[in-house]
């Protein structure tokens, strides 16, 4: 058990990741000093700056305030990193040679966990918009949360939700075996296609993570599963099974979809009746399927379904989860995280259902050089659905490059004809609005940072 009492000051080595900024966002509101240390300067830790921390870009514990680097303090600071730090950190080293109290993320949050009744939401890909829209109909009922999400709420400017409900969503992450610090009261698994793979070595291994974070729900606790993963996944005894997706025999089940302009019409088929003739206007239809999930998991705390028919219709999304940037007469710009195949496969699948008929340029930043050698024939098969595909050097992150493993080796398994392998700083200029109709970023690494130059240039040069 982490004791927070006598503690006056938390520093957080990576602090500008996403899960990060959201627990120091969630101290430095409690009252506590906050201080931390990331790479590079963004949005995120202006942010976080504005709100009174202390942040630092150089890898140099005398960056820090005296608080974090008086030795005498210690005893009034915690540490709290990412695994995404490397070992070799200057400031994560000097912390831990002199003995301060270190903790993981993860931990963190399932000292949190504890003390709520947690809502975690799991799965390789679609657990960040799951997550948000859970958060945003719970918000927007009775019963109301506190949240810690894994991207920003384009409908209340933050990863970090408030709220004097019993209930906290959080994001169950698999990677580095987080998501088992957790003990939630209802855990949703929204997939397990493979990922990870230099954590858990092979699929297999990673299915029985999954299966060992279900074994931390609490006794009479629930399990929410897509009904396409059900046969992968065991309840535990004591533990409340219900399942989502298109199937007739799921529990909560969507149905009858029409897009109709700007909206989707649906209906759902729940344990105890039917929601029908619901409105949706977020685009991309594997958003109805992530609704599910959520609208599954907020009945079960009590949201009422006029409650929940009223919230979806102000559901504004997550930003870079298919966040459209432009949208005009021949000419949209959406900006997506997908960075493993089946998100992107999705993302894809999303766009052309919604902008039907139109041609559709994709820059790609592959991420990770593990994720890249694993999955690169993956990458090559969804990528060639696309009309013109451009892609961005593999974004490392946390990894050391393998020899062999670039964006060529993906580059050279495609079969599409119109494809480029470009840096980052040349795409503005290589981009031609004219030439343009419906314009995809994708990826996790550092391409949000193409987004704001995109927007410039097809706004100041596209058609209108």
């Amino acid at each position: 058990m982490i004791n927070f009492s006598d503690i006056k000051g938390i520093c957080f080595v990576g602090i500008g990741g996403i899960g990060m900024s959201a627990l120091a966002l969630y101290f430095a509101k409690g009252g506590y000093v906050i201080a931390g240390y990331d790479r590079s300067e963004s949005r995120i830790t202006d942010n976080l700056t504005d709100e009174g921390c202390s942040i630092t870009f150089k890898d140099d514990p005398a960056s820090l305030p005296e608080l974090f680097t008086n030795i005498e303090f210690s005893d009034k600071v915690l540490v709290i990193f990412t695994p995404a730090i490397p070992v070799e950190s200057r400031i994560l080293s000097w912390f831990r040679d002199n003995g301060y109290r270190l903790f993981k993320r993860s931990e963190v949050l399932g000292e949190i966990s504890k003390k709520t009744d947690t809502l975690a939401i799991a799965g390789t890909h679609g657990k960040t918009t799951v997550s948000t829209m859970t958060a945003h109909l719970l918000k927007q009922s009775h019963v109301d949360c506190s949240a810690f999400l894994g991207g920003i709420s384009k409908n209340y400017g933050s990863n970090l939700l408030t709220g004097e409900s019993r209930y906290t969503v959080m994001e169950a992450d698999e990677f580095d075996r987080s998501f088992h610090r957790l003990t939630p009261l209802i855990a949703v698994i929204t997939a397990v296609d493979a990922d990870h793979l230099e954590i858990y070595g092979d699929h297999k291994t990673m299915i029985a993570a999954y299966n060992e974070f279900c074994t931390k729900i609490r006794n009479g606790g629930i399990l929410i599963l897509n009904y396409r993963i059900r046969k992968s996944i065991i309840c535990p005894k004591g533990v409340k099974c219900l399942t989502y997706g298109e199937s007739p025999e799921a529990d909560f089940r969507y149905y009858d979809v029409e897009h109709r302009d700007d909206y989707y019409t649906f209906n759902i088929k729940t344990p105890s009746g039917i929601f029908k003739d619901l409105h949706f206007p977020f685009p991309g239809i594997i958003n109805i399927e992530n609704l599910t999930a959520a609208i599954a998991t907020v009945i079960q705390c009590g949201v009422t379904e006029n409650e929940i028919r009223k919230a979806i219709v102000f559901f504004q999304g997550v930003r870079r989860r298919f966040d459209i940037r432009i949208n005009r007469p021949g000419l949209a710009y959406i900006d997506d995280y997908a960075h493993h195949p089946e998100e992107i496969r999705a993302c894809i699948d999303s766009v052309r259902e919604y902008f039907q008929g139109r041609k559709i340029t994709g820059i790609f930043q592959p991420h990770l050089f593990t994720r890249t050698r694993d999955q690169a024939d993956g990458f090559a098969e969804i990528l060639d659905r696309l009309d013109e595909v451009i892609l961005l050097p593999i974004y490392p992150a946390r990894e050391k490059p393998i020899p062999g493993v670039s964006s060529e080796m993906i580059l050279d398994r495609m079969t599409l004809q119109s494809k480029r392998l470009l840096h980052m700083e040349d795409i503005p200029g290589q981009l031609d609005p004219d030439k343009l109709d419906v314009l995809m970023t994708i990826g996790a690494g550092d391409i949000d940072r193409l987004v704001e130059p995109i927007e410039m240039k097809l706004g100041k040069e596209g058609r209108g």
